[in-house]
């Protein structure tokens, strides 16, 4: 009876100490996302930019082929799904550490004494050792590999998020280099024929000799800056060869002109997404895992309780050897309770609950971080948008300058300067609107990467 009591004391301690309570989920930080008020940014929790499956948002076939290659061959994503295989195998551990242990070890000897006649023994015993879980510990265990194991599922979503828009940036600057080079290319086509022009109007004293070495020079320029471009083309494709698991090739692409954008870019409440992030989910989870491995530094102060028996065969019964054997059955149960442990107890409960500590900052940094990258690629969207047009329109006055300073500089009514200033010009604004163009589609990507997209 005061077993009993002593049992039924304990079991009332132990509701004060939660060490059967369950993890409660995090309380979601308030952030604040500062949602642009642009027209094409409409907020939908059922419909966010974060929910839609990749082959959706990204519908370039060359484009999905890269992806689903490297879904399938790249280096971390496969790591990513070993960890989750071995979360899986010590998840299996725990639960069957709640069965007894079950060893059978059948041993024999033989013994002669003085040159006797020799004596053989034998015994063949099955043993069996279980671990009543009174104080939680077992379950502790099995709840923190729980957590353990959602947390390595989460961070493969983060591995495979990353993964997507790494493919789909790289795949962008790609197109942008293409779109460059043919720039660079037809400039400098034009720029040839101005030299051979040139030289023509030297002969005949049109020009000086200063303005056909100044053509010259700025061709040589634009020649240079097309072989960096290609030499960027180059290393753009091994990345992308490297990054989707495969040796480098040419990569198969579509036009940037036929890459589009998604009309409406919903992005939902604010911590209704961003509570959807695999890395948020990860980061809880490992303060879940600290949560459960506290209680287990709790459990650890109470007594373990341990049922053992073993049940065999064996021919040395005392001490006379007999033949045939006879069953030998034993039965033992024991109580420990630490007393002394020389602090360590203490000291692993209060590293635990430092742990845990940590953990809750960790997941309160990522929901901040989360907010920010979501907050900077809205904002990012917009102000390319913003770009493009500014370039666009001053493309079309650039072509009109250009074209009114040839026909100047034809009748010798415009300088040499004015009119290579205005083709210069009209270079670089071209690239600058190829760049805005690759500049919102990767912020597309960014701001699906920021919604915890990429894992569907």
């Amino acid at each position: 009876m005061k077993f009993i009591s002593l049992f039924i004391s304990s079991s009332l301690l132990l509701t004060g100490c939660n060490l059967y309570k369950g993890y409660s989920p995090a309380v979601g930080m308030t952030v604040d996302s500062h949602h642009s008020n642009s027209t094409n940014l409409n907020p939908d929790t059922l419909q966010s930019l974060g929910f839609m499956p990749w082959r959706e948002l990204f519908t370039d076939p060359c484009l999905q082929s890269l992806i689903e290659k490297g879904l399938q061959s790249n280096t971390n994503l496969q790591i990513a799904m070993l960890r989750i295989d071995e979360a899986k195998a010590g998840l299996s551990a725990t639960k069957l550490a709640f069965f007894p242990s079950l060893t059978l070890s059948p041993n024999g000897s033989i013994i002669s004494v003085d040159g006797s006649k020799a004596s053989k023994t034998y015994e063949i015993p099955l043993s069996l050792n279980w671990e009543i879980d009174l104080f939680g510990k077992l379950r502790n265990a099995k709840k923190e590999q729980q957590m353990q194991l959602l947390g390595q599922q989460a961070y493969a979503g983060v591995v495979q998020s990353e993964l997507i828009a790494s493919i789909a940036n790289s795949y962008y600057a790609l197109l942008m280099l293409d779109n460059q080079i043919e720039i660079s290319k037809s400039t400098i086509e034009v720029w040839q024929e101005q030299v051979r022009t040139m030289e023509l109007q030297l002969k005949v004293g049109d020009i000086r000799e200063n303005a056909l070495s100044q053509a010259k020079a700025n061709l040589e320029g634009l020649r240079s800056t097309l072989n960096t471009l290609v030499r960027q083309q180059r290393e753009i494709e091994n990345s992308l060869c490297t990054l989707i698991g495969v040796s480098a090739y040419n990569i198969p692409r579509t036009p940037l002109e036929r890459q589009c954008l998604p009309e409406n870019i919903s992005v939902g409440i604010p911590l209704t997404v961003l509570s959807c992030r695999p890395d948020v989910i990860q980061a809880e989870m490992a303060l879940a895992s600290a949560y459960y491995a506290t209680n287990q530094s709790r459990a650890a102060f109470y007594p373990s309780l341990t049922i053992g028996g073993s049940a065999g065969w064996t021919n040395a019964l005392g001490q006379a050897v007999t033949n045939p054997g006879g069953w030998i059955l034993s039965a033992l149960g024991s109580l420990t309770q630490p007393l002394f442990q020389r602090g360590k107890l203490i000291s692993n409960l209060r590293i635990s609950k430092d742990e845990e500590q940590i953990a809750l900052l960790n997941y309160k940094q990522t929901l901040l971080n989360a907010g920010q990258e979501v907050n900077d690629a809205l904002y990012a969207i917009e102000s390319f948008s913003n770009d493009y047009d500014f370039h666009y329109k001053q493309c079309q006055d650039l072509e009109r300058t250009m074209k009114t300073n040839e026909l100047l500089f034809q009748t010798n009514n415009a300088t040499y300067l004015e009119l290579l200033t205005s083709r210069q010009n009209l270079l670089n604004s071209r690239l600058n609107l190829t760049s805005d163009k690759v500049n919102q589609l990767q912020s597309v990507v960014k701001l699906y990467k920021a919604l915890g997209g990429g894992t569907k």
